[in-house]
């Protein structure tokens, strides 16, 4: 199942996974015009490519390490830590450990939602 717009309850389990392909899993778990929260998993070795987008993403790591690129600067994040990327800067992470990470974007992420 996936989640649908403006879903007041979210139920973890019952949202089906995305494979992205190489150790990237993800799950968007709730979203509205305004606001998206996304679930993604990284394993050991995988990497979120380089990238940019209009939207801003603050994001949670809850668990593992990564190193995250943001516009000229990296640095290695952990468990507990955040990070706040502008709209169209550049970025992209690489996880050291098996990682857990929650998004935040505003406006949502359009092209995260499969067309019907």
């Amino acid at each position: 199942m996936f989640v649908k717009k403006e879903q007041l309850h979210i139920e973890f389990q019952k949202i089906d996974w995305e494979d992205k392909g190489g150790g990237v899993l993800r799950k968007v778990m709730a979203y509205g015009d305004q606001l998206m929260a996304v679930y993604a998993e990284f394993k050991l070795g995988s990497v979120g490519a380089l990238h940019h987008h209009p939207h801003l993403q603050i994001t949670y790591l809850e668990k593992g390490s990564l190193t995250v690129h943001i516009g000229a600067e990296s640095k290695v994040l952990g468990a507990g830590d955040f990070y706040y990327i502008p709209a169209n800067v550049v970025h992209g992470v690489e996880a050291h450990q098996d990682s857990i990470l929650i998004d935040f974007f505003t406006p949502m992420r359009e092209d995260f939602i499969p067309a019907t």
